[in-house]
């Protein structure tokens, strides 16, 4: 019997899962509040129902992409007019949640789910538009180890690397720490190439140095944050997005979040977090986050004429 999977979010990154999807025969069923999402699914070949409701009633395994805890949570929940995801699915629906939330949200919306007589799982990616285009995310999982061996196949066809985080919200866990790296390696990498400029070292001959050495990372040799060296970075097509900055912002904030809730002392990661806040404020929210090279080269370039 064909699976049968329900698929809510259509963005940049949902849209593209879900077309992998069907590419590889699944029956998917998709929704999205947003005429433009549904007009380039339903051009990828996707059946998009009226509602969410309606995508919802007749699948195994519904996953979502959302932009936030709230809207997760208020998704399952739903309102005293319009019943919500939990309510109208089939008895033991598998939800996976692929939205990037706050660690105690993903728990949240387990425990609810699981209360309402469904499995669930918390699964946020890694790998940018690129990725979900390509089907060669990372998903970071956190479930129990049966609902993982149920999911597996079809995380497969949406990503390259599926890791078994272990139980309800360590799949977000992951994700916030490997993005609070991330955030806080792209701002060094930005730093020293700016540095270099001043010091009169070209892009190229940093590349050359710091790929091959010990300040060898993704953020240098895949989205290096200069033209020239990496020549599928976002860096070569003026900072279009791959992974913007308010992206960036919001899994910062996240970080942020974890930090103050265990009392960890995380002074990078909540530097970095600062850093991108204030560059998602201005045009740095809808332009690759690696773009952050700009707001230091305007910066040290202010400090240098005072």
């Amino acid at each position: 019997m064909t699976t049968s999977i329900a698929f809510l979010g259509l963005g940049h990154m949902g849209g593209p899962m879900a077309a992998n999807l069907v590419t590889a025969g699944y029956t998917v069923t998709a929704f999205d509040l947003m005429p433009a999402a549904v007009n380039s699914a339903r051009e990828a070949g996707i059946a998009v129902a009226e509602t969410a409701a309606d995508a919802v009633a007749s699948a195994d395994i519904v996953i979502t992409m959302l932009p936030a805890g709230r809207h997760v949570i208020a998704a399952y929940t739903g309102t005293v007019e319009e019943p919500g995801l939990l309510a109208v699915a089939r008895p033991g629906t598998l939800f996976i949640d692929s939205s990037t939330i706050a660690v105690d949200d993903a728990r949240s919306a387990h425990d609810l789910a699981v209360a309402a007589g469904h499995h669930h799982m918390d699964a946020p990616v890694s790998g940018g538009v690129v990725g979900a285009v390509a089907g060669t995310l990372a998903f970071m999982v956190g479930g129990s180890d049966e609902d993982f061996t149920t999911a597996l196949p079809v995380l497969e066809v949406m990503g390259k690397r599926i890791v078994h985080c272990g139980g309800s919200g360590l799949g977000q866990a992951a994700k916030v720490c490997n993005n609070m790296i991330l955030g806080v390696s792209m701002i060094a990498v930005s730093e020293a190439f700016v540095l270099g400029e001043k010091l009169g070292l070209s892009h190229q001959a940093l590349f050359d140095v710091a790929s091959n050495a010990s300040g060898q990372c993704w953020a240098l040799t895949t989205n290096c944050p200069v033209p020239g060296p990496v020549e599928t970075s976002p860096a070569n097509r003026d900072f279009t997005p791959g992974f913007a900055g308010a992206l960036m912002a919001k899994d910062l904030g996240l970080a942020e979040e974890a930090l103050a809730s265990t009392g960890v002392q995380a002074q990078m990661g909540s530097l970095a977090s600062a850093i991108y806040q204030r560059f998602a404020e201005g045009e740095g929210a809808t332009t690759d986050f690696s773009g952050i090279i700009n707001d230091i080269r305007d910066r040290s370039s202010a400090a240098g004429t005072a």
